[in-house]
C-alpha cells in the first residue's frame, strides 16, 4: 500500500465543490424488463419510483422467518 492510501491520509483530504462545479448524475432504472432513464419517467412513474423500498439482504438475514 502507497502512503497516498493510509487512514491517516484519506480522512485529511475532504474535496468541496460548489454548486456550478457539480455534474448531475443521471439515475437510471429496470422497469418491465428495460433499463430507462428515471429523468425520462412522467409525474406519476416519478412518484412510483420515490416511494420503492430497497431490499437490504442484511435485515433480510437477521429477520424471523415467518411460518
Amino acid at each position: 500500500m502507497n502512503d497516498l492510501m493510509t487512514p491517516e491520509r484519506q480522512s485529511a483530504t475532504t474535496v468541496t465543490l460548489s454548486d456550478d462545479e457539480r455534474q448531475r448524475c443521471e439515475v437510471w432504472t429496470r422497469v418491465m424488463g428495460y433499463h430507462r432513464p428515471v429523468a425520462s419517467f412522467n409525474t406519476g412513474k416519478k412518484g412510483e419510483f420515490a416511494e420503492r423500498r430497497h431490499f437490504d439482504e442484511g435485515r433480510a438475514a437477521l429477520a424471523p422467518a415467518a411460518r
